[in-house]
């Protein structure tokens, strides 16, 4: 399968939008028209060189994406880290490799801009995302905490 990742266009939104809502826990979040908080937020990923909004691209559809941000630190001897966040594969596609070559190519982005570890996050319910994460070379290293903040 020829997976092409590229940088999202504008144009891109409303299949990424899908891509968040066919998820067990992202169609409860995420979905409907392309309003002004996503073009808000598109807007913010796209001028930021630190971040790149990633899709997969097989057979003229977007079949994959992902949020890779660089973030830098004082820890590890001021080493910069590679985030990546909102990993999807359509759920029609899953299986045949696609996410692999997309966090295949965030890690080889992270290692051509230096970066000392890349790092992502799993909601613990995603058992199968997370056997993914580990037979990539992963390890389950820390325990994340958010929290949710209320807006007006």
């Amino acid at each position: 399968m020829t997976l092409t990742i590229r940088p999202a266009t504008r144009t891109d939104l409303p299949a990424l939008i899908a891509l968040y809502a066919d998820d067990g826990l992202g169609k409860n979040r995420d979905g409907g028209a392309v309003d002004d908080a996503y073009l808000s937020a598109f807007a913010a990923i796209d001028g930021d060189p630190n971040h790149i909004l990633a899709v997969g691209e097989a057979g003229g559809e977007i079949v994959a994406t992902l949020l890779l941000s660089f973030l830098p630190g004082l820890s590890r001897h001021g080493a910069w880290r590679a985030q990546i966040e909102a990993m999807r594969v359509s759920s029609a596609r899953r299986g045949q490799g696609l996410g692999r070559m997309m966090l295949d190519w965030a890690v080889a982005e992270a290692q051509s801009r230096n970066c000392r570890l890349v790092q992502l996050t799993s909601d613990r319910q995603r058992d199968d995302a997370h056997r993914f994460y580990e037979r990539a070379g992963f390890t389950p290293s820390h325990l994340g905490f958010k929290k949710i903040l209320e807006t007006e």
